[in-house]
């Protein structure tokens, strides 16, 4: 007989196996490499594990439920290089900031601070399917970038967008935020 830990591998690695295709596809048309869709599929492992901890419940796991892991592992790497990558730039920025003295006087930071509350706020009211296309674009990815993670087509991408940033422009001047009139 098993120990629970042995069944619990066991269940574990059949499931892996079972949707191991469905997994690497996911990982690739994301736009990951070999070794990417590698970590991906580690992850998937322990995203099971940790979520469905008996291993009745990890080989009752359904298609959908490890397509959905495997996509969110798969998003998640992506984030977390761009975030290493933004990283790196905002140290060198900091680092050419502090070499110049550009420290905002605090009132200065206090309205920068106050202006990012209201655009949070006012992007967090936006509907659920326009919310996470304009907060992906508002950090610089580009619309076929977000089409491509999402899943989406470049049109869906490109109309949720252009209804969502309307949606915000809308929010900030309701909220009195937006272009002042020159007179």
């Amino acid at each position: 007989m098993e120990t629970a830990a042995g069944e619990l591998s066991t269940a574990l690695e059949q499931v892996v196996s079972r949707f191991a295709g469905m997994v690497r596809a996911v990982g690739l048309r994301h736009g990951l490499s070999e070794a990417d869709v590698d970590e991906v599929m580690q992850d998937v492992r322990l995203r099971l594990w940790h979520a469905r901890s008996t291993a009745e419940k990890i080989s009752g796991a359904p298609a959908s439920y490890v397509y959905r892991t495997a996509t969110s592992a798969a998003l998640d790497l992506i984030r977390r290089r761009r975030a290493r990558r933004e990283e790196s730039v905002d140290i060198a920025l900091v680092g050419e900031e502090a070499v110049r003295g550009a420290n905002p006087a605090p009132d200065v930071a206090l309205e920068q601070s106050e202006l990012m509350d209201a655009l949070t706020r006012t992007i967090d009211g936006l509907s659920d399917a326009r919310r996470p296309v304009v907060r992906m674009y508002l950090v610089g990815y580009s619309r076929q970038e977000i089409a491509d993670l999402l899943g989406w087509t470049e049109a869906k991408t490109r109309n949720l967008l252009y209804r969502g940033l309307e949606d915000l422009r809308q929010g900030l001047t309701r909220r009195g935020i937006g272009p002042e009139i020159a007179r």
